[in-house]
């Protein structure tokens, strides 16, 4: 590899020995200058993450030594180069290096990741260096020309000073560059001979694995399905989009040589920026509406937020056990391992009516490829491949889509593109006008950028000029054209017209597009079960009871028949996710301490990989989140929260009115709102998965039809009972959604309204006694 794994900020440290030129070839030098003039070579120089050292015609010895001194990550050896511009074998000072023994003998302690060797014939060269420890070994199995050599060379360094990659994916991206400009154009040899399609440089090497290591999972004993020994794969959810690149060259027509190599690089592209990705947050949400149904018991969603390899931002919506979700290394392994995997991750679109290219080539435009020829093609793109697409493209440092020839993706100019990559991309099409296979240089007509546009192309002007007639003392004469007008001078010079007052044309001004963000609700699912039989209004069924259910404004016999509906439903189990537990000393939470109680949280989110909620302070500075300028009082929040039956009971549990007023945090002369949701976040972030690990959670019945089944639980605020509301048949209690929301009201339940008014009644008959 290129770089240390998971350190992105290191660089590579290549070793470049070339051969000089001998003086002997001093005539045939001057007719390559010609030649250099019209192929701009690139210098191999240091750039973005590549560091170079460049050696001469060394020794054998010198060689050596600059390798152990040195300790490259790659190590070039370039070929001499020959009279009729091919490239033969290693020569340095005379010396030839042609057989296998010799060139695997200028290795011995120090070995480099990776080996290119640009000579012909090198296969042989290869397996001798590769048996002898070089991991990687880049080699051709045929002659080329020097021309071939450099592009594929620059194409492979432009990949490594950009980005923090694996050197398979560098050299897949490079060979797709190669096959586009070289093989394509049957500029891989001098003279032009048409050469087989399987020719060109050839890698040594295993292709990388992304290792995911399986925590092992306890049984659960009457829980089969957590018992099911084998952890499933995750599922990204992500559509497909249309995307439009424009691609320097010229092409006649959408053939499979052009399209495969594009679709080719532009997979190797997203798997370097997968590779290298990092997880940085992750929160439940929403699963898709039509295959939330189709869920298994136990399977979360998750919106995960990425950087790239370039630090590209993505963000993606993620399903799976939550053994999986729960854990940021899992997660980030099975992201990884899901997108790389599916290697054919980009399609080229079919020449359909819907997708057919323009006739007429793309408009030229000098931030578009320096304004050089270029043609469109439209594929089929996933959208987080998009979004690190769009963002990429304005990046002045990163040359990995200028290797593939791309100057504009969906309208967006790549700003890395310069006016030497544009020359030397052209150069292999102008060879193969010369070679007589095309001759698509030769323009007939005036080019595309030197014709006006047509009259549908203007855009609406924004100010409308008013009136102005004369300008220090000179007349002008106004001149309309489709709507536009201009001052002409008596001489046939047109100026921009000069006004006094400007009026703003509303029609030509273009709306500031609005996203509308989704609402996202922790481990929330739809179910066909959830329907209700009188309203048929789905609502959101929270997969571990007592869960909430918006039941509106409803009648005692209708709520009588909701929970007798509800009690026909099978008994699940408190904490029905399949997590680990947690296996801690801990003492029940009732005899607990706070102190015990933090650290083993601690320790808890620390074995989950949940480094960045521990201060560096430790246990002193633990949580460091602040509430009602007081330090978070987590563990009231997770003694309240349990007793009440758990996070998944949702809006049954008053956070504001039961949970918030038990905490340190709250004070009489509170003014804080939102308190209820902001204890929520809190909680779904430290103590969620501390929860499911645990069973701190009460498990008690509705003290009314004494069953276990989800359904609109509330929580008694006298004698702490749980209760359904649908089994509660008393007048006057309104609806479910009085008391489920933060400051609702408050539910007390039929034994402790009774025992009340008897208090009451006492207190009344003593005072007229």
């Amino acid at each position: 590899m290129f770089h240390t794994q998971g350190a992105l900020k290191h660089t590579c440290n290549l070793l470049a020995v070339v051969c000089s030129e001998p003086a002997e070839s001093k005539r045939h030098n001057d007719a390559l200058e010609e030649e250099k003039r019209r192929f701009p070579f690139p210098e191999i120089a240091s750039s973005g993450r590549l560091e170079v050292q460049t050696l001469k015609n060394p020794s054998p010895d010198e060689f050596r030594k600059a390798l152990d001194s040195w300790q490259p990550n790659l190590v070039y050896l370039q070929g001499k180069q020959l009279e009729n511009e091919e490239v033969g074998s290693i020569s340095w000072g005379g010396v030839e290096l042609s057989s296998p023994e010799a060139v695997s003998g200028l290795f011995s302690s120090t070995m480099p990741t990776t080996v290119y060797l640009e000579v012909p014939n090198g296969e042989k060269l290869a397996k001798s260096l590769h048996s002898k420890g070089v991991s990687y070994v880049i080699y051709w199995k045929n002659s080329f020309s020097c021309y071939a050599a450099s592009h594929f060379r620059n194409a492979l360094l432009s990949v490594i000073q950009s980005s923090s990659c694996h050197t398979w994916d560098a050299f897949q991206l490079a060979d797709a560059s190669f096959r586009l400009y070289c093989l394509r154009n049957n500029c891989v040899l001098p003279d032009g001979e048409k050469v087989d399609d399987e020719l060109g440089p050839n890698l040594f090497g295993e292709p990388p694995r992304i290792t995911i290591d399986i925590p092992e999972i306890e049984d659960a004993g009457e829980d089969e399905e957590s018992t099911s020994g084998s952890l499933p794969a995750i599922k990204i959810y992500d559509d497909d989009v249309n995307m439009r690149f424009l691609i320097c060259g010229m092409a006649s027509s959408l053939d499979a040589r052009l399209l495969s190599p594009l679709e080719d690089g532009l997979n190797a592209l997203l798997s370097i920026e997968m590779r290298g990705s990092k997880l940085h947050n992750r929160v439940s949400a929403l699963p898709p509406p039509l295959q939330a149904g189709t869920f298994s018991r136990g399977v979360v969603t998750m919106r995960c937020d990425l950087s790239t390899s370039s630090s590209a931002h993505i963000s993606l919506l993620v399903s799976g056990s939550a053994q999986t979700c729960f854990d940021d290394q899992l997660l980030e392994n099975h992201i990884k391992s899901e997108i790389i995997d599916k290697s054919e991750l980009i399609h080229a679109l079919p020449n359909t009516d819907e997708n057919k290219p323009p006739t007429s080539e793309p408009r030229r435009s000098v931030s578009v490829a320096c304004g050089a020829a270029v043609f469109e093609v439209c594929m089929r793109v996933p959208t987080w491949a998009s979004q690190v697409l769009r963002q990429l493209a304005p990046d002045v440092s990163y040359r990995n889509l200028v290797a593939l020839g791309i100057a504009s993706i969906q309208g967006l100019a790549v700003a890395s593109f310069e006016r030497e990559d544009a020359e030397r991309l052209l150069f292999f099409f102008s060879r193969q006008g010369k070679n007589g296979f095309s001759n698509n240089i030769k323009i007939s007509s005036p080019p595309s950028w030197l014709r006006p546009p047509p009259p549908s192309r203007k855009r609406p002007s924004i100010c409308q000029e008013i009136s102005t007639s004369a300008v220090n003392g000179r007349i002008f004469v106004k001149k309309e054209d489709n709507g536009d007008k201009e001052l002409v001078l008596s001489n046939g010079i047109s100026l921009p017209s000069m006004t006094h007052r400007r009026r703003i044309k509303i029609a030509a001004l273009r709306p500031i597009p609005h996203v509308r963000h989704q609402k996202m609700l922790p481990f929330s699912r739809i179910s066909d079960a959830d329907v209700h039989d009188g309203g048929g209004q789905v609502k959101a069924n929270l997969p571990a009871p007592p869960a909430k259910h918006n039941a509106g404004t409803t009648p005692a016999s209708h709520r009588k028949s909701t929970s007798s509906s509800y009690q026909a439903k099978q008994v699940i189990s408190l904490n029905p996710l399949p997590l680990k537990k947690h296996g801690c000393g801990r003492s029940p939470l009732h005899v607990c301490s706070e102190e015990e109680f933090l650290k083993d949280v601690m320790q808890f989110l620390i074995l989950r990989g949940h480094n960045r909620l521990i201060p560096q302070g430790g246990l002193a500075e633990f949580p460091d989140a602040i509430l009602n300028a007081k330090r978070l009082d987590l563990f009231n929040l997770y003694r309240e929260v349990v007793t009440r039956g758990g996070f998944h009971v949702g809006n049954g549990i008053n956070w504001k009115g039961q949970v918030f007023s038990k905490m340190r945090n709250h004070t009489v002369t509170n003014r804080m709102t939102g308190v209820g949701n902001t204890l929520k976040r809190h909680y779904e972030t430290y103590l969620l998965e501390y929860e499911l690990a645990h069973d701190d959670v009460d498990g008690e019945c509705c003290l009314l039809c004494h069953q276990y089944a989800p359904g609109d639980w509330v929580n008694c605020g006298l004698c702490g009972e749980w209760a359904h509301f649908g089994c509660d048949r008393r007048p006057g209690l309104g609806a479910f959604k009085d008391y489920a929301k933060t400051d609702g009201l408050e539910y007390i339940c039929p034994q402790c309204s009774v025992s009340n008014y008897k208090k009451k009644m006492n207190k009344s008959g003593n005072g007229y006694s």
